[in-house]
């Protein structure tokens, strides 16, 4: 089993003990730097920081430290019990585990878990748990309690010594088999039900997931037409929607947006089957029809999709204006991950320049969530901490096109996918590809049905300016001087209005092995625009440990001085530079400020 999940260690101990429960369950580990040095692991120096950085991505979180660490640190960011997420305590030599937070949505289950991996017994303190050994609140997968929000009354009910009475439902063998106390009189009542049923302090219900919703509908239909047609449906044959077990269609609607948020509104997967599956349930349509045959290959998308995934067709297909559905009833518990496919999802993720701390929370969340990890090898270097338990392919420099299409191919399966960027995903990066290949008339059509979505990531250029200040302070380009895809007269064509346009310019792509000669004829044409002593940029390897930041005057700037891993940044004619008494650079383009007087100033001093 494998987890999305953070452990935060403090400690060479508990860094041991961390990488015991990685190789089983995954996850990444965030060490703090003063102590523990390793390439897999994420750095931090702020204990307090650390701790509420990890709380805040809403993953599950280790922390093998005391649990007054925790408990003092994450006290102002706690939530309710039914939004915080599992935060457990482990001792640093393995020795204990307490499930601090979110013991019902997945907290004690961990802790069992970590308990098996490394033979203890998990300290779990909520009370149903330690008095009934259930989590009623958590019932299995496939099971849903209908009335939540009774659970503390029935509980404490249960805790004065009242008994339970069990009335219905197959498969309930968790609630009989537990240690609650059972009587055929008891005042307290559990009912297994398949119809729509209201429960109350002294009575819990608990649907199961057995019912599989098939929906067709036109293309844009609206989102409040299809979740009406479905509550409809529900209300009149007094069925839950909690014994939803997801909702299927046809794979031509995978990318139809009123599905995926009736799919929300109802908390449940959307899933699709190509046209054989749905062709294979001909036979059994109760509603079959010649026009929708001659519109998409199958009689009847609803009932076709509904019985695809379920036993017996108990609700015949029903229309709104724009939208059909029908369902079927599964003689068991359905698992729609095993049936046909989801939506495949693409984000195309901007790592920044290389440094773990300048990567946004949206990045790192994408990067997490993925099943499948593409990008340069360098590229996924950088990132090692994140993706150690993750299945990465990486490509070659110059094979472009070929990993941005994997990508796109690998999301139209159905996969989470990330296409992993350096910088930002939107500048020079793979952003355009990906819409180019999505773009272009041979894409297969599949194509075009995933979810896609770029991720910020701090831009090569913003990471050099703010290296040396902020030569960036007033108005400024980006100019590629790779010839592969663009003619070098038009680059050079660029850098001329650029210069006469008296733009600060960041040079992505400065020269390559066979490239030398264009930041030289660069240089040049803005030698002829600009004074010689224009401040120049150098940034190499930025956020990595071999950075090298440096400023020199435009007429010194020489091509060997600068190689692929480098961005090269040239100052206006406004740009300003001065080395400070410490070294470091102070390289700034003014606004004008000092031109201006304010209204509200000249008002200030009369």
């Amino acid at each position: 089993m494998n987890y999305s999940l953070n452990y935060l260690v403090l400690g060479e101990t508990g860094l041991a003990t961390a990488r015991r429960l990685q190789a089983e369950l995954g996850g990444v580990i965030h060490g703090y730097g003063k102590r523990v040095q390793a390439a897999d692991v994420r750095p931090f120096d702020d204990v307090a920081a650390a701790l509420r950085d990890c709380f805040a991505t809403g993953e599950p979180l280790i922390a093998l430290c005391a649990a007054g660490i925790v408990i003092r640190h994450l006290a102002p960011s706690l939530g309710n019990k039914h939004d915080d997420a599992p935060v457990l305590a482990l001792a640093e030599d393995g020795s204990a585990v307490v499930p601090l937070l979110g013991g019902h949505h997945g907290g004690n289950d961990l802790a069992r878990h970590i308990g098996e991996i490394l033979d203890i017994l998990p300290a779990i303190t909520t009370a149903s748990d330690t008095a009934f050994a259930i989590a009623l609140d958590e019932p299995p997968q496939g099971w849903r309690l209908a009335n939540p929000a009774d659970m503390k009354a029935f509980v404490a009910e249960l805790r004065a010594g009242a008994a339970v009475m069990i009335k219905g439902g197959d498969g309930a063998d968790w609630l009989r088999a537990s240690a609650l106390p059972q009587a055929e009189d008891g005042a307290l009542r559990i009912t297994v039900s398949d119809v729509a049923l209201a429960g109350d302090k002294g009575h819990l219900v608990y649907h199961r997931q057995t019912l599989a919703l098939g929906l067709g509908c036109e293309r844009g239909v609206e989102r409040e037409e299809l979740i009406g047609l479905i509550s409809e449906t529900l209300r009149l044959k007094n069925l839950p929607a909690l014994s939803l077990a997801g909702i299927f269609s046809l794979d031509l609607k995978t990318d139809e947006a009123a599905i995926h948020a009736a799919a929300a509104h109802f908390d449940i997967p959307a899933r699709f089957f190509d046209l054989a599956a749905l062709q294979a349930q001909e036979s059994r349509l109760a509603n079959p029809s010649e026009v929708v045959k001659r519109e998409v290959g199958v009689s009847g998308v609803a009932e076709a999709a509904a019985l695809a995934a379920g036993d017996e067709l108990i609700v015949e297909k029903r229309k709104s204006q724009r939208a059909t559905c029908a369902i079927a009833r599964a003689d068991k518990i359905i698992d729609p991950t095993t049936l046909g496919t989801a939506r495949g999802h693409l984000a195309i993720v901007g790592i920044g320049p290389g440094r773990a701390d300048w990567r946004t929370g949206a990045a790192e969340a994408a990067l997490r969530q993925a099943d499948i990890i593409v990008g340069y090898g360098l590229y996924l270097e950088l990132i090692a901490d994140l993706i150690a338990d993750k299945d990465c392919r990486a490509y070659q420099l110059g094979e472009e096109e070929a990993r941005v299409a994997a990508a796109i191919d690998m999301a139209a399966s159905g996969r989470n996918v990330a296409l992993v960027s350096s910088g930002d995903a939107g500048v020079f990066a793979m952003g355009a590809l990906a819409h180019e290949l999505l773009d272009r008339d041979e894409a297969p059509d599949h194509w075009d049905r995933i979810s896609l979505e770029l991720l910020p990531g701090i831009s090569a250029m913003q990471a050099a300016a703010l290296r040396v200040g902020a030569p960036l302070g007033h108005d400024f380009c980006a100019i590629s001087l790779s010839d592969l895809l663009t003619p070098r007269e038009v680059i050079l064509r660029r850098v001329v209005a650029a210069a006469a346009s008296d733009f600060v310019i960041a040079f992505y792509n400065p020269v390559s092995k066979r490239r030398r000669d264009l930041l030289a004829l660069a240089r040049d044409l803005l030698l002829r625009h600009r004074p010689e002593d224009t401040p120049v940029i150098l940034a190499r390897n930025l956020g990595r440990a071999e950075e090298q930041v440096i400023a020199l005057p435009l007429v010194d700037l020489q091509v060997d001085d600068v190689d692929m891993l480098t961005l090269v940044m040239i100052g206006s004619s406004e740009t300003r530079a001065r080395q400070r008494g410490d070294g470091s650079w102070s390289v700034y383009t003014p606004r004008g400020y000092a031109a201006k007087q304010t209204p509200l100033i000249k008002d200030n001093q009369a």
